[in-house]
């Protein structure tokens, strides 16, 4: 179940990623619409929280675990690595482009998470660094960089794409606390607020220093555009989600999945509603394939293992 549901979600990113990118051009800075996204989420997320008391007794538990250091209290900070991974992202892409910008930060993300599942930073324990799940994050990385092979062009600058593969990786540092925050509170939108404040806290501060020092100005905030305001939705779903996902299988495997739903929900998008400069390739489907075969690489131990426990059959042999 966890896998369509998963898939689905990453899918939405690629509307997310299209929708912020529309809001950052609008208001002429994409910390300035990162910062409404986040906050959107956080708005909405407050809305749940004042009137589900599910969502408000998950709170109440994160908060009494702080207390009693039931966690490592800088596990709370998984929205600042999201907040930074935005941030960044707003700096980079001007720089060095969305397609290696993605390049980079799967690459980052799908390495660290074999290390933080080997650790087991996540709650769903340790799991080996095995060929199969080395060969599967190498063919995610792959994928997408066939994917946007077309769109890879001029000189690349060092740091930014080093900056790149680093808050991917955060986020698979972000994906396992947020996990480990998810089972304290026992609800996944509690974990997700928690997410959101820290996270829209951590950009509102980035803003405000770059609006001191005149590098930003605050600009009006588009009216007849409604849909670059979804963003905000598709991050707190995305969030809770992982936070949900991620004890049951570990990081490395949602962040495949996750990877293969992007891409795909990119292609649907090109496909559907091309923007101008738009180009579809047969990389970008063979690139999706290939984010298939890493997943299904990814899981097949599962499954090897689930067909090795199932209950033999006791029905008597016919004897000759």
């Amino acid at each position: 179940m966890f896998i369509p549901i998963t898939f689905l979600v990453g899918s939405l990113t690629a509307w997310q990623a299209r929708a912020n990118g529309e809001l950052a051009v609008l208001v002429g800075s994409g910390l300035e619409a990162a910062v409404w996204s986040f906050g959107s989420g956080l708005i909405m997320l407050t809305i749940l929280f004042a009137v589900n008391r599910r969502i408000r007794a998950g709170v109440g538990k994160v908060v009494r675990g702080l207390r009693n250091r039931d966690f490592p209290r800088w596990h709370i900070l998984g929205g600042v690595l999201g907040g930074t991974f935005v941030g960044v992202q707003a700096s980079v892409v001007p720089l060095i482009g969305v397609a290696l910008f993605t390049v980079a930060v799967v690459a980052g993300q799908s390495s660290n998470a074999l290390l933080v599942d080997r650790i087991g930073l996540g709650p769903a324990g340790v799991a080996a660094i095995s060929p199969i799940r080395v060969i599967a994050s190498a063919l995610a990385v792959g994928g997408v960089l066939v994917a946007v092979s077309n769109r890879l062009s001029g000189e690349v600058s060092v740091l930014p794409v080093a900056l790149s593969f680093l808050v991917g990786a955060l986020i698979s540092v972000q994906q396992a606390i947020n996990g480990r925050i998810g089972i304290t509170a026992g609800n996944a939108f509690s974990s997700t607020w928690f997410n959101f404040v820290f996270g829209t806290t951590a950009l509102i501060v980035a803003s405000a220093t770059q609006v001191f020092w005149g590098d930003m100005y605050v600009s009006a905030l588009p009216s007849d555009s409604w849909w670059v305001y979804t963003g905000g939705i598709v991050g707190v779903v995305y969030i809770a989600m992982s936070v949900w996902v991620v004890p049951k299988v570990g990081v490395l495997i949602f962040v495949l999945i996750s990877v293969s739903g992007q891409l795909t929900g990119a292609l649907i998008l090109d496909l559907l509603m091309p923007t101008s400069g738009t180009v579809i390739t047969p990389t970008l489907f063979i690139g999706v394939g290939l984010t298939f075969v890493a997943v299904v690489l990814s899981i097949l131990p599962r499954l090897l293992r689930k067909t090795d426990s199932s209950p033999r059959s006791t029905k008597p042999t016919a004897r000759n």
